[in-house]
């Protein structure tokens, strides 16, 4: 399986990330990406930017280094009634919203807070992707959660750093039970490096590897190819960007 967008990066806007923008394109060219998502964290997340900084990507060149770029968020759900920590401005900005548990912003609780959480974000109609499931501290009910997610064309991502241990240790075991159980379903994949230094771009081998261990099959992938990730925003209800016309 060849992979050809990492849909989670982070730029040293984060607070704890160490490369910039630039820097994080240039790494993507180099392993033959043909798509970047920048997904920084939003603003809840201790050390991340004012919400100006994502309304703002709108000056963002649309390659660099002739890697397309995809303006987008790693943002916060709040609570169980799937509150998003991003303002209603922001969104028209945005091609690809990613929604995570942090513990230092949603503290850990129960399977059923959690499943209602994440079903309630799903609901609400702003999240393009769920980001890092795996994570052992935030038990839910996965079938559940996918039969909503594949309902609402809501994709679920396979983060690579959640696979090495080095980051939400544990998550191995359930990033198994979740692509299992999303293939039997039908879910959408995509697969995020969740880079924090540019050295870490395109970094899914682990990610791929788990979903060829399931036999996924690539067109359910949508980090495959340009055309399935730009038409999957497209069935998200997205606009079409213009600058990408020969990516569909």
């Amino acid at each position: 399986m060849k992979i050809v967008v990492d849909s989670h990066t982070h730029t040293l806007a984060s607070g704890h990330a160490y490369s910039t923008i630039i820097e994080n394109a240039k790494a993507a060219q180099e392993k033959g990406l043909k798509l970047l998502c920048t997904t920084d964290h939003a603003p809840e997340m201790p050390g991340a930017p004012h919400y100006w900084f994502f309304n703002n990507q709108r000056i963002l060149p649309r390659f660099l280094h002739d890697v397309g770029i995809l303006r987008g968020v790693e943002a916060n759900t709040l609570n169980v009634e799937g509150d998003l920590d991003l303002a209603p401005s922001t969104y028209q900005h945005l091609d690809w919203t990613i929604t995570s548990f942090h513990e230092p912003v949603f503290p850990p609780s129960t399977e059923e807070v959690h499943t209602q959480a994440l079903i309630n974000v799903i609901k609400r109609g702003n999240v393009d992707v769920l980001g890092h499931l795996g994570n052992p501290n935030y038990a839910f009910d996965i079938r559940a959660v996918l039969e909503c997610a594949k309902e609402h064309n809501v994709a679920i991502e396979v983060n690579n750093t959640s696979l090495t241990g080095k980051s939400r240790k544990g998550s191995d075991v359930r990033c198994s039970n979740i692509v299992e159980i999303g293939k039997e379903i039908g879910v959408y994949f995509s697969t995020g490096s969740d880079a924090h230094f540019c050295e870490e771009i395109a970094h899914l081998d682990l990610a791929i590897a788990l979903l060829e261990k399931h036999e996924v099959p690539e067109e359910k992938v949508i980090s495959t190819s340009t055309s399935r990730f730009l038409n999957f925003l497209l069935l998200r209800g997205k606009n079409r960007i213009e600058e990408f016309a020969d990516l569909y």
